[in-house]
């Protein structure tokens, strides 16, 4: 099968499918830098440093995750942070030659690839049986694919507004409630972890359908942490600000738009894919046995200013 692609690719003109999920929230380039910006900022050339995987932690040691959207970006970043950590993953994405480059980053037997369409919810179940075929009872799960379409509310299509709904808000929760499903069925729970944005949390124009998905995506981590507490399962979402991927790089082309971008950001400067890394093993590991129903904004300290 194939999979929904994590990274839809770099912004394009009004109403095109444009922007990763990864950066879909960004605000629109604004009359001038912020003030909070001491000089101007010019953007570097795209030149990505190749992910390589932490080294082996142990913090996930013994332990089975699937993670989506693995295939490159974010997805890939944090399958390979979760296998530093010692876990066995099952990468799943859309192009199998993408989750194949995933896998030979990573020690030789870590990720197991599985290429899935993840806009058809319903086969869910099949998904994780497919997974767990291939590495075992599943301890945990990762939804890190999503896309984007950017236009202004008014002129937003009907299809690009479905099928964001579709693959950034269904999928994740029929994979979670899959998962979920099998753990039970063998008397155990795990962690599930989603992925926000700063639009679960903040409105930002002409990403209305990205903003929905997201702000319904902490809907549901916080009513199936209710729901699943009694159980073991956590339920958690790790919200990513600003990161520099390759297919976001032209975001930041206008240098403007990079110099207010960089002043908004109190670490001063944007993230990268492995920033997410840390909190995706933490929020999958024992450390946070008693955490369930959180959003961890990895933004380099956006909305807290």
């Amino acid at each position: 099968m194939t999979a929904v692609p994590h990274d839809p690719g770099p912004q394009g003109g009004r109403g095109t499918p444009a922007v990763p999920a990864a950066m879909a929230g960004a605000p629109a380039s604004p009359a001038s830098p912020s003030p909070a910006s001491p000089s101007p900022v010019t953007p570097s050339p795209v030149t990505p440093s190749p992910v390589t995987p932490a080294p082996v932690t142990g913090a996930l040691a013994g332990r089975t995750v699937l993670v989506t959207g693995a295939g490159r970006g974010l997805g890939r970043a944090m399958a390979l942070g979760v296998a530093g950590a010692g876990a066995t993953v099952v990468a799943v994405a859309r192009t199998a030659g993408e989750l194949a480059e995933t896998a030979a980053l990573a020690d030789p037997g870590r990720v197991h690839v599985l290429p899935w369409d993840l806009a058809a919810p319903d086969t869910a179940d099949d998904l994780v049986a497919g997974a767990q075929r291939l590495a075992g009872p599943l301890h945990g799960v990762v939804h890190a694919a999503g896309i984007q379409h950017r236009a202004p509310a008014a002129d937003f299509p009907a299809d690009a507004w479905q099928r964001i709904l579709t693959v950034n808000l269904s999928a994740p929760f029929f994979l979670s409630t899959a998962v979920h499903r099998a753990q039970a069925a063998r008397g155990e729970s795990g962690s599930h972890v989603f992925i926000g944005s700063l639009a679960s949390s903040i409105g930002l124009r002409d990403v209305a359908a990205y903003a929905a998905s997201k702000a319904g995506v902490l809907g549901v981590v916080r009513a199936l942490a209710v729901e699943w507490a009694a159980s073991g399962a956590r339920v958690n979402c790790v919200a990513p600000g600003y990161i520099r991927t390759a297919l976001t790089e032209d975001l930041f082309a206008d240098a403007e738009r990079a110099a207010w971008v960089a002043g908004r950001i109190p670490m001063g400067r944007l993230g990268e894919p492995a920033d997410l890394a840390g909190a995706v093993v933490f929020l999958l590991a024992e450390a946070s046995a008693y955490i369930t129903g959180q959003l961890i904004n990895v933004d380099g300290g956006w909305l807290a200013g």
